[in-house]
């Protein structure tokens, strides 16, 4: 279910989608990586989106309401402090008021009006972003919430499926329609600029939209407790150009190159339980853990635990507990040789 949110994750850096500044505190980096690949805008007041405006014009309606009340009341408290302070000479006891009309009635009209105004506020702006079916031109995504990566099936223009892991590749200026399911336990898809948070619930499907206004990188967070690595179940978008989209999407849907520094791999690949949890088209079909068709595309490994790089690579090979501890990935225990050539051919998976 969708949850307005207006005091979570405010970054300190304005206006850019992929700026260096806030960053996900509680998602550190793996121990490998070398820079902050989570580092970014997470503001909430600085939407890229028609949902997320939406939102931050209610957050700024209860925030300026609430300053409001805060000021009337402080300066009543500080003009009463001032006023009625005891005197060096004791006046004898001051005047006694028992019931005012005017005042009883203040008091209680003033606070409903404010009730009717957020209530109101909050069931338009509930209705402007919980859309009951898709925006025309809308971009169906099915998004499907493991512990502890995502999973995205979109639609290429040629008609064919792309299916990918945990960085969502999207075209600026159209509406995405999310369809949202689990596979495991309850999580939320949350892109703070983009829209509000939305429950990925098991036997349950979910829905959310967005339609990003620039080109960049928007980041977020898994915002339901789902397990041990909840924290490092993160989340990227990436918009780029209409035409940048359509060129992705023929690059994922094209077979793989045969590359000679990759054959072993591919037969350790094969020979081991690799396989058995990942899929390759053509190659494999598992399905416990992210596709792999085009792995050396994405720009993070461990739904953003660490960049990706050949360095990253093999450590997260070696052992996944290294970089996210407590991760449903088992380390092979593998010997340098086989640790290389599977490597080497998972460099190949462009």
């Amino acid at each position: 279910m969708f949850v307005l949110s207006v005091c979570c994750l405010v970054g300190i850096q304005g206006g850019h989608a992929a700026t260096e500044g806030s960053a996900i505190v509680c998602a550190p980096v793996g121990q490998h990586s070398a820079v902050n690949v989570n580092a970014g805008d997470l503001n909430i007041f600085h939407s890229a989106s028609p949902p997320a405006h939406e939102i931050r014009e209610l957050a700024w309606l209860v925030f300026g309401i609430s300053a409001g009340i805060f000021i009337v009341v402080e300066g009543v408290l500080i003009w009463s402090i001032i006023r009625f302070r005891k005197r060096k000479v004791d006046a004898g006891e001051p005047l006694q008021v028992f019931g005012s009309n005017p005042v009883e009635l203040a008091w209680t009209i003033i606070p409903c009006i404010i009730v009717l105004v957020l209530t109101l506020a909050t069931v338009r702006t509930i209705r402007e972003v919980e859309l009951e079916s898709a925006p025309a031109g809308a971009l169906e995504v099915d998004v499907i919430g493991h512990q502890w990566w995502w999973e995205y099936r979109l639609p290429a223009p040629s008609g064919a499926i792309v299916v990918t892991a945990n960085e969502l590749i999207v075209p600026v200026g159209r509406p995405i329609w999310l369809s949202l399911r689990s596979a495991d336990v309850i999580h939320s898809w949350w892109v703070p600029r983009l829209a509000g948070k939305t429950d990925v619930i098991p036997n349950h499907l979910n829905h959310t939209w967005f339609q990003a206004e620039a080109e960049g990188t928007y980041l977020g967070q898994c915002a339901e407790y789902c397990g041990n690595q909840h924290a490092n179940m993160l989340l990227r978008v990436r918009v780029v150009s209409v035409e940048a989209f359509e060129m992705w999407c023929a690059a994922q849907l094209a077979p793989q190159v045969a590359d000679a520094s990759g054959v072993d791999g591919r037969a350790l690949f094969l020979e081991l339980a690799c396989m058995n949890c990942h899929a390759i088209d053509g190659v494999s079909k598992g399905a416990f853990g992210p596709n792999l068709t085009h792995l050396m595309s994405r720009e993070t490994i461990g739904a953003g635990a660490a960049p990706l790089n050949p360095q990253t690579l093999r450590a997260w090979i070696d052992d996944p507990q290294s970089i996210k501890e407590g991760c449903n990935m088992p380390s092979l225990k593998l010997e340098a040789s086989q640790l290389d050539a599977v490597v080497a051919y998972l460099l190949t998976l462009k």
